[in-house]
């Protein structure tokens, strides 16, 4: 049987990180348009496996709009997406939304929120109330997690939506601005936290983000966007050694990263 496009690329070399080895997400041929506005044109893309993956560009260049695509969240007109090979409802993966207080159930208590997802996959209770405890060690959790999510900050509630999405044990777990509504101190917070849960994991993650320094700091590669119908503008490879810290934004490599992206994205908002 002959392979798709998608599906052919997925054993061969990325072709924007030149890694040799699978892609995870393979992307070929998407195209999407509102009314008159052209989103993507045959746009193709590899993302790389057990990476952190940062999108980043212009105001409207179709960031959210290409993960949500990937996670099925919203339909292409056009084009085809595999994850592992595979459709995205045949793969397990985790969301967290920029909007924590429409993502979270108001009617239920915050651990049961958490604990949504697993009445799907076909466990027993105990195995449900395990995965649980494990998260909320691991995130050392001092909130009253009995709450409902109204009685909880923009922070808890935001925590409460990650460890939803981990619960699961994702194999690729996406993420669309969600540090944009915390106030900095729970931001550096919530940051570190999933620099630890990528460090301990290697879970595919791809985070849409407004702040070039933010999608630097977590990760190891940056997508940069053009202006639409987006295209690659380019995708650096950004190999700092974790753990990152506060002082990581002022090392060379973080810093002359830094100023690429800049120039490139500024170029891209000059095309505007």
């Amino acid at each position: 049987m002959q392979q798709s496009r998608a599906a052919a690329k997925t054993t061969s070399t990325n072709q924007w990180t030149g890694e040799n080895s699978p892609a995870h997400v393979t992307i070929r041929g998407l195209s999407k348009k509102f009314g008159s506005a052209v989103i993507y044109d045959n746009f193709d893309l590899d993302i790389p496996r057990n990476k952190f993956t940062s999108i980043f560009g212009p105001n409207g260049c179709g960031k959210s709009t290409l993960i949500n695509m990937i996670a099925d969240l919203m339909s292409c007109d056009a084009g085809e997406i595999l994850i592992d090979g595979k459709q995205v409802r045949d793969v397990r993966f985790g969301y967290v939304f920029q909007n924590y207080r429409e993502a979270l159930f108001p009617w239920l208590r915050s651990i049961d929120n958490i604990r949504y997802p697993l009445k799907f996959m076909n466990l027993s209770k105990a195995e449900q109330r395990a995965r649980v405890d494990k998260l909320i060690e691991y995130f050392d959790v001092k909130i009253d997690l009995t709450q409902f999510p109204y009685q909880l900050s923009g922070g808890q509630q935001q925590l409460v939506s990650i460890m939803r999405a981990l619960v699961v044990e994702p194999e690729i777990l996406f993420l669309d601005e969600p540090f944009s509504a915390l106030d900095y101190e729970m931001t550096l917070f919530m940051r570190d936290q999933l620099q630890k849960v990528f460090m301990e994991t290697q879970t595919t993650i791809v985070l849409v983000s407004h702040d070039l320094e933010e999608a630097i700091y977590l990760a190891d590669n940056i997508l940069l966007l053009s202006r639409g119908p987006a295209e690659v503008a380019d995708f650096v490879h950004f190999d700092l050694k974790r753990p990152r810290h506060a002082e990581s934004v002022t090392e060379a490599s973080f810093v002359s990263t830094k100023a690429h992206c800049l120039e490139i994205f500024q170029r891209e908002v000059r095309k505007g």
